[in-house]
């Protein structure tokens, strides 16, 4: 059995799926180091992404092009995630509730949506086709090259596009006016004040990246990964993507092996479900005692962060 399950593991089509699976993990996980970076916790991630994903679909049904779905599922996910700071900013609402409340609405709400403007219930299949899904891209030289043209070649344009997002926003944070006022907001909103930084902007600008983001992963699912939407089909990615986030401990690099490291989760899960002797419920499991690893390792991490901010409090 040990032998079977090497096999199905080191071979270029699971590590093609596990770069398909990690990408929706990633985009909203990016999301979430965007808005951590500020101080924010955009909690509402998994309701931002399941809305997007109905509204990328539907965008791209009325127009008929792929391309416009995809940036009307951003633009909602921007619009989703202003509406959580509006109420945490302008209103002083907590914004986990105010998350919370975007995650119920993406669990019920969206039910409702598809059903008012298509009359259909549960899915999206009757209005999708081939021309309206993520085309997928064959890149020249690496495609003729042995395996690793089987894994790298071939995945959707989203796919390369939130690998690509890991360097940009690494460069946003760290090499940009921008960056560093994000990074200022999030570590101390008092000093960045007292220096000429609107708070309450910054923060509005990393929450609506965040919604952005979250916003691409939901197209992503909706209009390549499962090729229409259904309900439940985010399936916790978006909480995942907080714990992927913690894992990283914020940085967009750290981020993105976290990422990789729930896709492998997630990817064993549908290989080894195939392997006889092995307890389907064992293996329904692993996401999950593997996203219980990343909260605890949150937990630690934020504890550590108290614990050094603790004497510079001492010492004033």
């Amino acid at each position: 059995m040990t032998s079977e399950l090497l096999l199905s593991i080191f071979n270029a089509d699971f590590l093609f799926v596990l770069i398909r699976i990690t990408a929706p993990i990633l985009y909203a996980a990016l999301g979430a180091v965007i808005a951590e970076k500020a101080g924010v916790v955009n909690i509402g991630l998994e309701g931002i992404m399941m809305i997007s994903a109905l509204f990328g679909v539907l965008f791209a049904y009325w127009t008929q092009f792929w391309l416009v779905g995809v940036l009307g599922a951003m633009l909602v996910g921007i619009f989703l995630a202003l509406v959580i700071g509006f109420f945490a900013f302008e209103m002083k609402t907590n914004i986990i509730l105010a998350g919370i409340a975007i995650n119920m609405l993406g669990a019920g709400g969206t039910i409702f949506l598809l059903n008012m403007f298509t009359g259909m219930k549960g899915n999206t299949g009757a209005l999708v086709t081939r021309e309206l899904l993520i085309p997928v891209v064959n890149i020249p030289l690496i495609k003729s090259i042995p395996f690793v043209g089987q894994v790298l070649s071939g995945h959707s344009l989203l796919t390369y596009l939130v690998f690509l997002l890991v360097w940009i926003i690494w460069v946003v944070l760290y090499k940009t006016p921008l960056g560093l006022n994000i990074r200022a907001v999030g570590e101390n909103p008092d000093a960045a004040t007292s220096i000429g930084v609107s708070v309450q902007k910054i923060q509005y600008i990393a929450i609506a990246i965040s919604g952005a983001l979250a916003g691409l992963g939901g197209a992503f699912m909706s209009m390549y990964y499962s090729q229409g939407w259904n309900s439940g089909m985010v399936a916790g990615r978006g909480f995942i993507a907080l714990a992927a986030a913690a894992m990283g401990r914020g940085e967009p690099l750290g981020t993105m092996l976290s990422s990789l490291l729930f896709g492998l989760a997630q990817a064993l899960r549908t290989k080894v479900s195939g392997v006889q002797g092995v307890s389907s419920y064992l293996v329904s499991a692993i996401p999950y005692l593997v996203t219980i690893l990343g909260l605890v390792g949150y937990a630690i991490s934020i504890k550590n962060k108290l614990k050094k901010r603790q004497p510079a409090v001492k010492g004033v």
